[in-house]
């Protein structure tokens, strides 16, 4: 027997897979973090990318910087001191700086959880407020994209002097990349801004790891430039969630350099499609909840023969993570269902993560190891087993002693390739 282990929330669950299969980890590559992550910032943000300078702007009077929430494993501790010293350094007051937490359309954070992602110093010196994506009196309509995306965007971002973007570039399941504009253009928009740009994710290049010719992607990089984001802060982050590299300056010259990077750490070479997938979204925070960690099954897909097995190790504590997503698959009795009625119907957020569910889960039979309540994960149509070696000792009952299986530690930004052996 092999012994392996896979993240699950804060933990990691260990398990066996018989020695005669055919075994691959597809893993993240073992490429060195930096050094000296507070210097790389610093570095960064000395030797901007493009033509951003933030000695161009010294003289803003305000200054809004989109941070995301509590469901992204960015480093902020890392990297906002610097940027705030920065800031400091051109001379921007403190009194003339506002993080904004871009939520997107997951709920506003409460005040009370906004230590759960700003450190306790920066939260005590600087005003931090979380955007709302519902809230009509926030935002203010900038133009429409040529896709005819209108853009609605958080009021005071918009109509800061200094508009800054902080995040990670990490390969999404449809937008190709995280990054670059993404933390505003997203983050702190109104819910028919997201919606209309998430709807491209219907179009065949929105997809993981494709970035010109990907319609989201392209689409948000629009969003961006209409709400004018003048500078991107992001970092490249390992499994481990280290730094292997970080860029500051011009958004766009920001994701030419750092997402070419992210692929090389967490793109893997695969020579045949799985007959089983044992996948982890990558545990905390990125198995929070469905909504979060149903990636992993997206990133998976691809590599899975049909009708094959994946068994899908995901925490999600915090439940589906959308009620409108609850509600909507509530509905149905069958993932057949699901797509049925949803292709039929307008696209809507929410909704989507049914979709997205259903057309997994109708190519490939899936167990899910989750703490979901039974009931709820019926509601869901997730199909819940125990453990995860209640849920191997079925995936593995029917396989041939040379079948493929396939092991993905961090399934939510792993992305997997067909290549020819």
């Amino acid at each position: 027997m092999n012994n392996y282990q896979i993240p699950y929330g804060k933990t990691k669950i260990k398990f066996s897979v018989p020695n005669s299969f055919q075994i691959q980890v597809l893993a993240p590559a073992p490429i060195a973090p930096v050094a000296d992550a507070t210097r790389a910032v610093v570095d960064a943000l000395d030797h901007p990318l493009g033509d951003f300078r933030f000695e161009d702007l010294a003289r803003a009077r305000s200054v809004v910087i989109a941070i995301n929430d509590k469901t992204r494993p960015v480093p902020l501790a890392l990297l906002l001191p610097p940027l705030l010293q920065k800031l400091a350094r051109v001379g921007i007051p403190d009194s003339a700086i506002t993080l904004m937490i871009g939520v997107g359309t997951h709920a506003p954070m409460p005040r009370a959880e906004f230590g759960a992602v700003v450190p306790a110093g920066i939260l005590a010196r600087y005003r931090v407020v979380s955007h709302d994506c519902d809230d009509a009196a926030l935002n203010i309509f900038l133009g429409e994209t040529k896709r005819r995306t209108r853009v609605l965007c958080n009021r005071e971002y918009a109509r800061a002097d200094l508009r800054i973007a902080l995040g990670d570039i990490e390969p999404h399941q449809f937008m190709g990349f995280s990054g670059g504009v993404k933390s505003a253009a997203v983050g702190v928009t109104a819910r028919e801004t997201i919606a209309q740009n998430h709807a491209l994710m219907m179009e065949p290049n929105a997809y993981q790891g494709r970035y010109d010719d990907n319609p989201a992607r392209q689409d948000c990089e629009e969003i961006g430039k209409i709400i004018g984001v003048h500078c991107a802060l992001n970092s490249v982050i390992d499994e481990h969630k280290q730094i292997v590299g970080v860029f500051a300056g011009d958004p766009v010259a920001v994701m030419r350099v750092g997402a070419p990077l992210a692929l090389d750490v967490y793109r893997v070479n695969v020579t045949a499609p799985f007959d089983l997938m044992i996948v982890s979204a990558g545990g905390h925070p990125k198995d929070i909840n469905v909504y979060q960690a149903q990636k992993a099954v997206g990133h998976s897909i691809p590599v899975t023969k049909p009708g094959g097995t994946i068994v899908w190790v995901a925490a999600c504590p915090e439940g589906a993570g959308s009620k409108l997503y609850e509600e909507y698959v509530a509905q149905f009795s069958s993932h057949e269902a699901v797509i049925e009625h949803f292709k039929s119907a307008p696209f809507q957020l929410g909704k989507h993560k049914a979709w997205q569910i259903a057309r997994d889960a109708t190519q490939a039979r899936l167990l899910m190891v989750t703490e979901l309540p039974p009931d709820l994960a019926r509601k869901l149509l997730l199909p819940r087993v125990e453990s995860l070696n209640a849920a191997l000792a079925i995936a593995l009952r029917d396989l041939p002693r040379d079948a493929r299986v396939g092991i993905m530690p961090v399934g939510n930004v792993t992305v997997p390739v067909l290549r020819d052996a």
